[in-house]
């Protein structure tokens, strides 16, 4: 029966411990620099509320290394958070079912090969598949659609693949070229020059050049 409860037989409900007291003088032991040695970012008050990865001021190791190329948008695969990603179950792992049995992400779980079906499974074609099966996944790859076709079973997706749009690139269109414009008969080189600027005949020169006889 327990001892009844009085003055004389309170007790704590566990052991007390005392506090550390600090600074009290070199004989207690944790006097003159009251256990945080000398000097330095460790002995201030609040040195050991330094925020994760920060290094006393020095250039941190996540500056100091490289990055990771490609794009790096919070919907960017494989960085973002929106991140989608499959989970992968090959056909040589099928053979566990019956003959002419419905493979679904359902039935994947029940027989362990799927943890959960939280994740879209894509089938793909490692191993052989020699059972007539029902396959109802989110993807396949061409390798694995074979191997069921080729078994006798039909292949039926979840979803449906997404195409990828294609890039228009656009090509630079040549510069037109300019109009021709035929010369019109009045547009004769030397039709309107002056007399002066028009060259004598050899005749006229000969006469020019050749002395008048008396």
């Amino acid at each position: 029966m327990a001892e009844k409860l009085n003055l004389t037989s309170l007790k704590p409900a566990q052991s007390r411990k005392d506090r550390k007291r600090v600074g009290r003088g070199i004989g207690s032991g944790k006097g003159r620099y009251s256990g945080r040695g000398i000097k330095g970012q460790k002995s201030r008050a609040g040195s050991h509320k330094m925020r994760a990865g920060f290094e006393g001021g020095q250039m941190p190791i996540y500056m100091r290394l490289g990055k990771q190329r490609g794009a790096t948008s919070k919907d960017a695969m494989p960085i973002g958070p929106f991140r989608t990603s499959t989970a992968p179950v090959n056909v040589g792992a099928l053979d566990r079912f019956a003959d002419g049995a419905e493979v679904t992400p359902e039935s994947l779980v029940e027989v362990g090969l799927l943890k959960n079906t939280k994740t879209d499974v894509k089938l793909l074609g490692n191993g052989e598949l020699k059972k007539k099966l029902t396959i109802r996944v989110h993807a396949i790859s061409a390798t694995a659609r074979e191997k069921v076709e080729q078994a006798g079973g039909t292949v039926s997706l979840l979803k449906e693949p997404k195409l990828k749009k294609k890039k228009k690139h656009g090509k630079a269109k040549p510069p037109a070229a300019a109009p021709t414009r035929e010369a019109e008969p009045d547009e004769t080189p030397g039709a309107d020059a002056p007399e002066s600027a028009v060259e004598p005949d050899a005749a006229d020169q000969a006469e020019v050049q050749a002395p008048e006889e008396e």
